[in-house]
């Protein structure tokens, strides 16, 4: 349990995200795709990139990481995969269960067990698993079918195309769309197309990893719903630089909103990089909802990012597809929002099946804080109705020691953007009102993130 305690002269700080989970993953499978060593820089290292780092080692990569320096070293074999047998565990990471499980189909005569977390057991992977299935590959499932665990028997690809149902999640399609310059190289071709079937959500992270493709020096070219690959990755030593986490910076960049008289620089934060989630104070600053003043510009040669209070302090109704991971942020502070005027957030069903039910999460530790009326979800929103400041001390007082719990339900968004909310002085003496239960989930993608908030603090 963690009690947050308040900011009471907070007025400026400059803060460097952590490097982008989103990123590394990619490029630690990219680098793999690739032949030749390649060095990636400003790398993440936490639970979900260690994962990865972890099961490319068990297929027989050699993968070396230096966590101080925040570097990575991975000899890339051209599509090629050392081992024919291993058994993985891809514990809560989205990433690595959907980009290792595509890319191992590219191994002939292989054999490989994937598991994971018990919520990993739950996400979803039945659209990428029958796409692999029509290229050849044969599952046997341990448990529900479409699900971990899974034992999977690999036999390279022949196809020349494929068809997958990414509507539930963005990965399966980045997934597929990863391996499609081998897959080329295996059909005898050197093309391999990747047809989407309807549409998918999150659609800025399939254009990140079209880019990064294309960096990588695969050959892809996007029309609307159709991808074709040609060309194999590149050859020879590589250095990749990866990106500040736009999403992690969300939760720095709201902060000028809690704290009205203060402002906030996000160093390497690029509005223009592979991130989809660095609009998040575009959207936010843009009329009508003008909850924050966002100037850009460069710190000798690396973008920075200043954000001061907006001229709005009222709800208003928003869709937050393209930028889902940051929903979170914004719902989070919407108490401190004008009394009566509603937040409604669209655009989020798929948030319910990620690391938790991200709506029903968020619903109900808001509920815990202005009371269940005045907080409702649909499906595919979430709306916050805020109360006065007296009626927000009010129920901090009545609850047990004066402070509200937050149950984060092992979710490291939960943890941080409620964080967020705990640092306003509600009381206006500095005493903690919000308490944060398992703070350590945040290990996920951001490990240091209440330490850099207590920098901020202080």
């Amino acid at each position: 349990m963690l009690s947050i305690k308040p900011f009471r002269k907070f007025r400026r700080a400059s803060v460097t995200p952590p490097g982008s989970k989103s990123i590394t993953n990619r490029a630690l499978v990219l680098a793999a795709l690739r032949t030749g060593t390649t060095r990636l820089t400003g790398t993440l290292f936490s639970e979900d990139t260690r994962t990865m780092i972890e099961c490319l080692r068990r297929l027989g990569f050699r993968v070396e990481a230096d966590e101080a320096a925040r570097t990575v070293e991975i000899a890339g074999l051209g599509g090629e995969i050392p081992a024919s047998r291993a058994e993985l565990f891809v514990a809560n990471a989205g990433t690595a269960a959907r980009f290792l499980t595509a890319m191992l189909v590219l191994k002939k005569g292989g054999e490989f067990f994937l598991d994971g977390s018990e919520a990993m057991r739950k996400r979803p992977m039945s659209g990428l698993l029958d796409a692999l299935a029509r290229l050849g590959c044969e599952f046997e499932f341990h448990g529900e079918r479409g699900f971990f665990p899974f034992t999977m028997r690999t036999h390279g690809i022949s196809a020349r195309e494929i068809t997958v149902d990414a509507s539930a999640s963005s990965q399966i399609l980045s997934a597929l769309m990863q391996i499609a310059p081998v897959a080329g190289m295996q059909n005898g071709t050197g093309l391999f197309d990747v047809f989407l079937k309807g549409e998918t959500v999150s659609r800025p992270f399939v254009e990140m990893t079209a880019r990064m493709i294309a960096q990588f020096g695969g050959g892809i070219e996007a029309r609307g719903n159709a991808f074709t690959c040609g060309g194999a990755y590149g050859a020879g030593d590589f250095d990749y630089a990866i990106e500040p986490d736009a999403t992690a910076a969300s939760y720095f960049l709201i902060l000028p909103f809690v704290h009205r008289e203060s402002e906030i620089c996000i160093n390497g934060l690029d509005t223009n990089g592979l991130q989809g989630d660095a609009a998040f104070t575009l959207e936010l600053s843009a009329p009508p909802h003008d909850l924050l003043s966002v100037s850009l510009g460069e710190n000798g040669n690396i973008p920075r990012c200043r954000v001061t209070a907006g001229t709005a302090t009222r709800g208003f109704d928003i869709d937050f597809n393209a930028i889902s991971d940051t929903f979170l942020t914004l719902a989070a502070v919407a108490p401190l929002l004008d009394a009566g005027t509603p937040l409604t957030i669209r655009g989020i069903a798929h948030t319910r099946k990620q690391e938790t039910d991200r709506v029903a999460a968020m619903a109900t530790e808001l509920a815990k804080i202005l009371g269940d009326e005045n907080v409702s979800q649909t499906e595919d929103s979430l709306t916050v109705f805020p109360i006065s400041r007296a009626e927000l001390r009010s129920r901090a007082d009545a609850a047990p020691g004066g402070k509200i719990r937050i149950a984060t339900y092992r979710d490291h968004r939960v943890a941080m953007s409620f964080g967020i909310l705990g640092t306003f002085d509600l009381r206006g003496d500095g005493s903690p009102w919000i308490e944060i239960e398992n703070p350590e989930c945040c290990g996920k993608t951001f490990p240091d993130f209440f330490s850099v908030l207590e920098k901020i603090r202080a």
